[in-house]
């Protein structure tokens, strides 16, 4: 991964963004040496927060057979029938 100063970012702002438009590779921003914020294309952000909300669906899922908060296919079928009334 790429790694530039944030000075880098406040001089070159329009070359940084092309290249990330190019490259699609995220681009780690320092200060005083430190990781301080990461610059990425949108598209890869969008995907990212799509993915983090499948796993949290998941972990949901995953919860409900821990805690026997489940149903069969009939009672889903009558739970979702009340609700397409």
């Amino acid at each position: 991964m790429r790694a530039e100063v944030v000075t880098t970012l406040k001089r070159q702002a329009s070359k940084l963004l092309a290249d990330l438009r190019e490259l699609k590779e995220p681009i780690l921003i320092t200060e005083h040496g430190q990781p301080s914020a990461y610059l990425l294309d949108v598209a890869d952000d969008e995907l990212m927060v799509q993915r983090m909300k499948i796993l949290e669906g998941i972990a949901k899922g995953e919860q409900a057979i821990r805690e026997d908060r489940t149903m069969d296919m009939s009672q889903a079928k009558e739970k979702m029938s009340k609700w397409l009334k």
